[in-house]
């Protein structure tokens, strides 16, 4: 088994088979739940997580593809497809499918769950309604799959400053659409 982040990459770029399964393995899921948050679909997150690694497969053959941060390789792959297919469907299911607020399983919630949820329906409609395409794209990267700044700023190609504007304005949406104001200091 490889370990190595670099010895995977290598191998991989030599079209190695171990290799490229240990990367669909390691970051499929993640990749999927990603690519959910933005697309709300969930057969096309799963069509869009094969894509993602179909360019990946074919880019290796080419001898292309990451030399260096597979992650953020995958992730900005996965963001133009999702940005792509938008742009042909404008399709958009709730995105309650993303934060799982459907689970029928769970036991009766306690006054503080039912509190929760309450903040997070209205979060994901501020987010649904509030928010830019790019400032959700922000939001998600950011908090939700807990990228940095320049890492943002490279999945989605622009610099790290236009990141933080887009983040600040994001985040200042959300505060006026949820009533949180903040005080003055």
């Amino acid at each position: 088994m490889i370990k190595d982040s670099v010895t995977l990459l290598k191998a991989a770029q030599k079209l190695d088979e171990e290799a490229l399964t240990t990367i669909f393995d390691e970051f499929a899921p993640a990749i999927y739940k990603y690519t959910l948050r933005l697309c709300h679909d969930a057969i096309v997150a799963d069509n869009i997580v094969g894509d993602v690694f179909a360019q990946l497969l074919e880019q290796f053959a080419a001898g292309k593809g990451p030399r260096t941060n597979l992650r953020s390789y995958l992730y900005q792959t996965a963001y133009h497809l999702v940005v792509d297919r938008s742009r042909y469907n404008q399709h958009t299911a709730p995105l309650e499918i993303a934060v799982n607020m459907n689970d029928k399983s769970r036991p009766l919630p306690t006054q503080t769950q039912i509190e929760e949820r309450v903040l997070m329906e209205a979060l994901v409609s501020a987010m649904n309604s509030e928010l830019t395409e790019d400032q959700r794209h922000v939001i998600i990267l950011r908090f939700l799959e807990d990228f940095s700044l320049k890492e943002t700023a490279e999945i989605i190609g622009k610099d790290v400053n236009n990141i933080k504007v887009i983040q600040n304005r994001g985040i200042a949406k959300l505060r006026k659409s949820l009533g949180v104001h903040m005080e003055d200091e």
